[in-house]
């Protein structure tokens, strides 16, 4: 391909972004007492948070139903298409509906509309239509800024379901923040793949039935090199007489005290005021602190602020299935 060609392909994929960043910076500017509004609504939700939209406003209600329930508020995604054939029946009394539509017009979800009218469900809008149909049966409209889709031909939904999206994550994170959502919460809902991975807690892999290599600061270099090898961590901890840790040794530190190794005892050639980590702490905490300090291995402490060696943990424990 001409490197002409290549260049209008990557300006025009820019152009697109730079529609739709200046649509967001609108979206986030026009934000008033009507998103406060709408986020105490589904903050007091007693039954379930409705999400409902077709087309491409469907994909995104469905992206924002499971970003709601995966921040503590609790919702599903309504299909119109399907409501008025039985699926109507999802929706309760106390519930809370939150309905897409960039026209306001579309006629698929007049039948949610009317149902959650008959329930007094209230309704939360998030349109292009002050004036729409929709906007009209709400009980709080989200407008959206009239700013055009980012299709050259204004008619594919890009700029206006980017702008769903990005408001559909604002209500999800302030509902978050409203219910005083924990991180402790966050992992208890996401307990698979790599973010439930990093949230566990550095206890959870923690070999237990492993003996840790302690030796105390008397002790001879040469019995250090053997305490080490036993453990095949490339480690060994010295910890004084009331077993608090006081120092780490390394292979680097063995092989900078090697002309010193018939005569050295561990205290002389330890690494003082060694790294830790609390038992409690998380795995991502466990990989930054590693990170941070350019270690591999991390004595892991009874509880913050403790000095007494309750486990070890190696770089490769906190590999993900690992």
């Amino acid at each position: 391909m001409e490197l002409v060609g290549v260049r209008d392909i990557i300006e025009h994929g820019a152009e697109v972004i730079r529609t739709e960043a200046a649509a967001l910076a609108m979206l986030a500017g026009q934000l008033d007492a009507d998103f406060a509004a709408a986020v105490d609504l589904l903050v007091g939700a007693r039954g379930r948070i409705i999400l409902a939209g077709m087309g491409k406003s469907g994909h995104i209600a469905r992206k924002i139903a499971a970003t709601l329930s995966a921040t503590g508020s609790a919702a599903y995604y309504l299909h119109p298409g399907e409501a008025s054939h039985g699926d109507l029946g999802v929706m309760r009394s106390g519930d809370v509906a939150v309905v897409l539509s960039n026209s306001g017009e579309t006629p698929e979800v007049v039948a949610v509309l009317t149902h959650a009218q008959r329930l007094a469900v209230p309704v939360i809008a998030m349109t292009a239509g002050a004036e729409s149909m929709l906007a009209r049966n709400a009980a709080i409209t989200l407008k959206l800024p009239d700013c055009g889709e980012a299709c050259p031909e204004g008619i594919a939904p890009t700029t206006s379901t980017t702008m769903m999206l990005a408001l559909g994550d604002a209500l999800a994170v302030a509902a978050m923040r409203r219910r005083g959502v924990s991180r402790n919460d966050l992992a208890y809902w996401h307990p698979g793949g790599r973010i439930g991975w990093g949230m566990q807690t550095v206890a959870a892999l923690v070999r237990r039935n492993e003996p840790l290599p302690l030796v105390r600061p008397e002790t001879s270099a040469r019995d250090v090199v053997l305490e080490m090898t036993s453990c095949g961590k490339g480690v060994a901890g010295v910890v004084d007489s009331d077993g608090n840790l006081v120092g780490v040794i390394t292979d680097g530190d063995l092989r900078r005290a090697f002309d010193r190794m018939l005569i050295a005892v561990a205290g002389e050639i330890m690494t003082r005021n060694p790294v830790t980590i609390a038992c409690d702490a998380s795995v991502d905490d466990a990989v930054a602190r590693m990170q941070e300090n350019k270690v591999t291995v991390l004595f892991v402490m009874e509880k913050a602020g403790s000095r007494r060696p309750w486990g070890l943990l190696h770089i490769h424990d906190l590999q993900l299935g690992g």
